[in-house]
């Protein structure tokens, strides 16, 4: 029984696949056939195997196979799905399992119920199918069911009357019921008379105006003389944002409604409309919602240039306050007075005291920070002397570091030779350019 519930749910699946409009719905009919029913073929088919059946040629010999006769109703379910039920009968001996044979004077009746899901519709002359059904059989005293699958053709003879070619393998779902096959040729004529559809209505279609063809009559048209929209009871709108042209102060612009068809107003003509724009009367940037860049310390410099933005200072020293001219004279002495062991990075102790008040300066004046930068003459070779620009001013970073003055404030750099002050052709030119260089900065 469980495979009988799944048969009928699969066949019920495809006949929601295949259904149409039914302009080709056969009606209800009635039919005869002849078939001939085929055990010994299914059964060495099941023994030997379908490909040595073949070889032995023994797939159809009719010597073999019992003969008998059916009838057969057909009704349309849908343009591609009909439903047939066959009762048919023939005299074999039928082999029930575990029964010895009864003779072939005995009559078989089989009956099913199936649905044939064709490729194509009846209006064509040939219909190939796919047949799918249940169906059961009586043979003595003994009962069986089975499931009939198969293919065939629908001949068109003429509208109401087919010619139906079917074969089935059916197999067996109970234990007394056999492997065999079914194949069928009958006719089958329709019993019912098709309904001809009713007469069309005659509908009298008044006559109408539109003088401007724009598919609006003249009695909803607001603008019977211009072809316009009926979406703008047919006015036009020639810059298409939906506003007809008799209502629109700006017909060739898109605009807006609120704005009487006109584009959103920029009245500081920065880019930005004045509905996104937090200065509307004042020209701005986006990123700042149209308002002009802000300049807190009110130094002149905008805060994106300006390094001290909270404390005012000319733009020449990016925006901070400029450091006195005394501290900075200070620190450039200290520079001079800075002093290596020969060939070194190695700071003499008569440099101690120079740095030591440079390094006063930075702890009284917490946001001032320095760079240092470290230089040699042209002497030797070109990479070594950057190396020993770049430890040289590394070791005065190193002495400001232990005299309390955070990492982060101090920059250290070396140019080796590059940038010299004095011509390194004389002793005392090459003596000034070997030389380390401090700037404060505040920012």
């Amino acid at each position: 029984m469980k495979k009988i519930s799944l048969l009928l749910v699969f066949t019920g699946f495809l006949a929601v696949v295949f259904a149409q409009e039914n302009t080709y719905k056969k009606g209800h009919a009635l039919g005869i056939s002849f078939f001939l029913n085929d055990f010994k073929t299914a059964s060495e088919i099941r023994s030997m195997g379908i490909v040595s059946v073949f070889k032995e040629h023994d797939f159809f010999k009719t010597s073999r196979m019992n003969p008998g006769i059916a009838i057969n109703y057909l009704s349309g379910l849908s343009n591609h799905v009909d439903f047939i039920a066959t009762l048919g009968g023939s005299f074999v001996d039928y082999p029930v399992q575990n029964v010895a044979p009864f003779g072939k004077d005995n009559l078989l009746l089989e009956t099913t119920a199936s649905v044939n899901l064709k490729l194509l519709t009846d209006e064509y002359w040939v219909v190939p199918f796919i047949d799918l059904g249940v169906g059961a059989g009586k043979y003595k005293k003994y009962f069986g069911a089975f499931m009939p699958v198969g293919v065939g053709l629908q001949v068109n003879i003429e509208d109401a009357a087919y010619l139906l070619i079917n074969s089935q393998y059916r197999i067996p779902v109970t234990q007394n019921s056999s492997y065999h096959f079914y194949h069928s040729i009958g006719i089958a004529a329709n019993i019912s008379k098709e309904k001809a559809p009713p007469a069309p209505a005659t509908v009298q279609i008044p006559v109408v105006s539109d003088r401007d063809h724009d598919g609006v009559v003249d009695s909803l048209d607001a603008c019977p003389d211009e072809a316009g929209l009926t979406a703008l009871q047919g006015c036009p709108d020639k810059d298409g944002d939906g506003i007809a042209d008799k209502d629109d102060k700006c017909p060739d612009v898109a605009g807006l409604a609120k704005y009487q068809g006109c584009p959103i107003p920029d009245t500081d003509k920065d880019g930005i409309n004045d509905e996104e724009d937090k200065c509307p009367n004042t020209p701005g940037v986006a990123r700042y919602q149209g308002c002009p860049v802000p300049d807190t310390d009110g130094d002149g410099v905008n805060d994106e240039e300006d390094k001290c933005p909270n404390e005012a200072g000319p733009a020449s020293n990016f925006g901070c306050p400029v450091i006195d001219v005394v501290v900075v004279e200070k620190v450039n002495k200290a520079a001079k007075n800075i002093f290596f062991a020969t060939g070194s990075t190695r700071l003499l102790p008569k440099s101690f005291e120079s740095l030591k008040e440079v390094a006063q300066i930075l702890k009284d004046n917490p946001s001032y920070k320095i760079n240092v930068d470290g230089y040699t003459d042209n002497t030797g070779v070109e990479d070594k002397n950057q190396v020993l620009s770049e430890k040289r001013a590394g070791s005065v970073k190193a002495y400001l570091i232990s005299n309390g003055i955070d990492e982060s404030r101090i920059t250290a750099n070396g140019h080796g030779v590059n940038d010299p002050i004095a011509d390194n052709k004389t002793a005392a030119g090459r003596a000034k350019n070997r030389r380390v260089e401090m700037k404060l900065r505040n920012y």
